[in-house]
């Protein structure tokens, strides 16, 4: 085990870095609860495949290829995994939408929304295929130089005393 100093914080290595997060080419589709054909009975009712109740930050994979708890980050947010469909596991959308081979034989992710009208909107912002990086659930985000100077500078910023708004009075 090797030990670095920085400013302060004594952090320690081991000679084993922890997994490195998939990335992977992913064609990402919609779809909703709010009824129409971009829900069925179970997803009208809120019902994961997974058994978690579905709610934005939730999306539909194929569990052969992507665990069901996994964090998959998208360019715009970070969704769980807790569902799947036939549409998902047959990669329908990759196949029939796929300009190219890489296109055509990448994941399909589905991400959920409670209405249609969000699903439409996030879609119409979005390109059809990204990179996405997809973390186990057993992975923890480990610490970086950055996130351990910004708790550093956090704690010294707080032990000054600083006035606190609480239900719109002004108190210390």
């Amino acid at each position: 085990m090797k030990r670095y100093l920085i400013p302060s914080v004594l952090c320690l290595l081991s000679a084993t870095a922890p997994a490195a997060d998939r990335s992977m080419l992913a064609r990402v589709t919609v779809y909703w609860a709010s009824g129409g054909s971009g829900s069925d009975h179970w997803t009208r009712n809120h019902i994961a495949a997974s058994g978690p109740r579905l709610r934005i930050g939730h999306c539909a994979v194929d569990p052969r290829k992507i665990p069901y708890g996994s964090r998959v980050t998208l360019p715009d947010a970070t969704l769980i995994a807790v569902d799947t469909g036939s549409a998902v596991r047959s990669r329908r959308a990759a196949r029939l939408s796929g300009r190219s081979s890489a296109e055509r034989n990448a994941i399909v992710i589905d991400r959920f929304f409670e209405t249609k009208a969000q699903a439409m909107a996030w879609s119409r912002r979005h390109p059809h295929f990204m990179t996405v990086r997809v973390s186990s659930p057993n992975d923890r985000p480990t610490n970086t130089f950055a996130q351990v100077s910004t708790k550093t500078e956090f704690a010294a910023k707080s032990t000054v005393a600083q006035p606190v708004r609480r239900f719109g009075v002004l108190s210390r």
